[in-house]
């Protein structure tokens, strides 16, 4: 493969890294967010009361059940960001997560800035590396009228890491369409079940969570910014079609649209971000079966789709995982 080849099949990566943050394959709605708490002056609210999800059309997003003698785990594929408009609740997802004792996230606490902050800095935050001395003057221009959008400059978001202000970037649009983290599942599930007293827990940490992204190397984070400046004003519709089929249950819909061009553009990146992370969460759900109980599992949506989701991976170890009625 010639380097122009590469470089685009990067470009290719990571805008659909990008595009797939919505649905499990980034982390911005998660890592975004302190960092407009640093840039941007917080505004002052009250806690926000537990959210009212509107109706699904039709079967509504997949739910899963595996089962034992005495465990009953429920797989729920979640979207980070939502519009609050967006329906998806079902009677059969309610049921499912009233009858669990614990809720089980990618991480535990997705909206503890507090914890974030200091990552975000250590991860995050590049002052000997300025992002103005790694792109051109072309692309300073694109940053600065990206960043104008949310009310930020090319000049405050020059100390971000690439990967960083790549995904700052890559939310802006989706706010500008009506997305919001506030109403992505987590944060939802996460409130019903601290209302309701059950404990929630998580498979990974944000620091895991962090280090998956700032881990790649700068040439691939560039490409990763290059690619969100270019497809900037077209951000949404790409998410938008990944929303619509995971709220239809569309499984196959999001293997094709979210997962399977990942793995033809980059085998590293799909085994990063998806099959290594399955594979430990599988791990985790086996040593849960061991115990007793029932548990809601609730972890982005496109870790659940593909011939290496969650379920597929069970599967081969001879855990029975079945749809749910």
């Amino acid at each position: 493969m010639t380097f122009k080849e590469r470089l685009k099949t990067t470009v290719s990566t990571f805008a659909r890294l990008a595009a797939g943050a919505v649905l499990g394959l980034g982390l911005a709605a998660a890592v975004v967010a302190p960092v407009d708490a640093q840039v941007v002056p917080p505004v002052a609210e009250a806690a926000p009361a537990i959210r009212a999800v509107p109706p699904a059309e039709g079967r509504g997003p997949a739910l899963w059940v595996i089962k034992d003698e005495d465990s009953t785990l429920y797989l729920f594929g979640t979207v980070h960001m939502l519009r609050p408009t967006t329906g998806w609740g079902t009677a059969r997802v309610d049921a499912a997560f009233d009858s669990a004792d614990t809720l089980v996230l990618e991480i535990s606490n997705p909206d503890d800035q507090a914890a974030m902050v200091p990552l975000i800095m250590q991860h995050g935050m590049s002052p000997a590396i300025p992002l103005s001395s790694l792109l051109t003057a072309g692309e300073i221009a694109d940053l600065d009228a990206a960043a104008k959008t949310i009310g930020l400059s090319a000049a405050q978001l020059d100390q971000f890491r690439p990967w960083l202000a790549a995904l700052t970037l890559a939310v802006a649009p989706l706010a500008k369409a009506g997305y919001d983290p506030a109403s992505g599942v987590e944060l939802i599930l996460k409130a019903r079940a601290e209302a309701a007293g059950k404990p929630v827990t998580g498979f990974e940490t944000i620091d895991e969570q962090v280090r998956i992204i700032a881990g790649f190397p700068q040439e691939d984070q560039l490409a990763f910014l290059r690619s969100t400046l270019e497809a900037f004003e077209d951000a949404t519709v790409e998410l938008d079609r990944l929303v619509a089929s995971w709220a239809a249950g569309d499984v196959a819909a999001i293997e094709s649209i979210g997962v399977q061009p990942m793995r033809e553009s980059s085998e590293e990146v799909y085994q990063a971000l998806l099959v290594r992370r399955n594979t430990n969460w599988a791990n985790q759900i086996e040593t849960m079966l061991e115990g007793s109980g029932t548990a809601f599992i609730a972890v982005g949506a496109a870790h659940l789709a593909g011939d290496d989701s969650v379920q597929e991976i069970l599967e081969r170890r001879g855990v029975d995982v079945e749809v749910a009625q």
